[in-house]
């Protein structure tokens, strides 16, 4: 199936499992890159596995693979690791998300391949990234937010447990900063011919949500704390609890403050001084907070958002997932799509995050079955057919069906 779309004749070798290089994988195959995700032998990608299975299929793997194809290797041998080899040789990125010293068993680390390729733009995704004194160990979203400081400052506030994000942030947001530094590669490498090693980890994706709060400790020396759904600079902006619901309100500066008074008919929050300026409204949140929320409990979250809207200011329902996902921004920008499954059944996964007026991009083909796809690129990658029926005889390789 042919692609198009802003990276469309970037080959990618992705050799991964479960979300950081996924997500990475993910971002440039919509972008229309050609993305071979290289899966170990015998299972294939742990995720595989992960309930709810539909059609035989994982939702999960579904959600982080579509848009790619698949081979299937058994790294323990030697037929596939010169697979794999053959297969890196005759592309433009690698990515990989192993713990350091993995890539190299088989063959396929940085310095194995540099000389051979050097066009190649190398990812390695890990959990704290392939220098320093953690740089051996392994990776888990979990353990990134407590360490990045992110656990620190989510969840309700002093003398409470700690909390994550109950997305895996670092995860996701670690493959978003290989794909931008491999896209940033690949545009030097138009200027000098060359590729280059793109190292980025889970650890590093989680310090850099903490920009406010790393702000405000570097600067001041005060360590900033959980605070709800509040902001370390700003308020009143935060959730507020509804008749029936809640809903969030950005009043962050002092003219969506002013607003915000005039919305609520409360001339008295307007001129009491522990109010009147950003500086005090922070000094007095907890006040500011317990005088808001006499008004928002007073009535339901479709009333107040038509008032906001009516009065221009920012604010919105705070929405579960079925919620978000039957929205009509979210229909609207195409962030919910059916991509079926390998064996033709509906599976909806979430659309590309960006739109672009040129190049737009597209959901060509659901996740690969384990093997999907490995005769195919074999024999883009120079091997014979003979070759192939002999890897796939001894084991060496997996040909599923395509």
């Amino acid at each position: 199936m042919a692609a198009s779309g802003l990276l469309s004749g970037i080959r990618v070798i992705e050799m991964s499992h479960v979300m950081a290089a996924p997500a990475c994988g993910l971002l440039l195959a919509d972008m229309g890159a050609d993305v071979i995700k290289v899966e170990r032998l015998p299972h294939g990608d742990d995720i595989r596995r992960y309930q709810p299975i539909r059609q035989g299929e994982s939702a999960a793997f579904a959600m982080m693979n579509r848009n790619k194809r698949g081979a299937a290797l058994d790294m323990k041998s030697d037929g596939g690791k010169a697979a794999l080899r053959r297969l890196i040789e005759g592309a433009d990125v690698f990515i990989e998300n192993y713990r350091r010293g993995a890539v190299e068993t088989y063959g396929a680390g940085y310095g194995q391949v540099r000389e051979t390729c050097p066009r190649l733009v190398y990812c390695s995704l890990s959990g704290y990234g392939r220098t320093g004194p953690y740089a051996d160990r392994g990776g888990f979203d979990l353990v990134a937010q407590g360490m990045s400081g992110l656990m620190s400052i989510t969840g309700e506030g002093p003398g409470r447990p700690p909390v994550k994000v109950g997305a895996p942030v670092t995860d996701t947001t670690a493959g978003v900063l290989g794909a931008m530094g491999i896209v940033a590669a690949l545009l030097k490498r138009t200027e000098t011919g060359r590729g280059q090693y793109v190292d980025t980890s889970l650890f590093e994706a989680g310090i850099m949500h903490t920009y406010w709060q790393s702000a405000i400790y570097l600067a001041s020396g005060e360590v900033p704390g959980a605070m709800g759904s509040a902001h370390p600079l700003a308020a009143p902006y935060q959730a507020f609890r509804t008749r029936d619901g809640w809903i969030t309100i950005g009043a962050a500066n002092q003219n969506s403050w002013l607003k915000l008074v005039e919305l609520l008919d409360a001339p008295g929050l307007a001129s009491d001084p522990r109010f009147a300026e950003p500086a005090a409204r922070m000094e007095n949140r907890d006040a500011l907070v317990d005088a808001l929320s006499v008004y928002f409990s007073a009535d339901t979250t479709e009333t107040w958002m038509e008032r906001l809207e009516a009065a221009g200011m920012p604010g919105g329902p705070v929405l579960d997932i079925a919620q978000m996902t039957k929205d009509p921004q979210t229909i609207a920008r195409g962030m919910v799509q059916d991509i079926g499954t390998s064996t033709g059944g509906a599976m909806r996964v979430l659309g590309h995050p960006v739109k672009y007026s040129d190049d737009p991009a597209v959901i060509r083909r659901p996740a690969p079955a384990l093997g999907q796809h490995t005769r195919e690129v074999l024999l883009e990658a120079g091997y014979a057919e003979a070759e192939i029926e002999e890897l796939a005889a001894s084991g060496a390789v997996l040909i599923g069906d395509s």
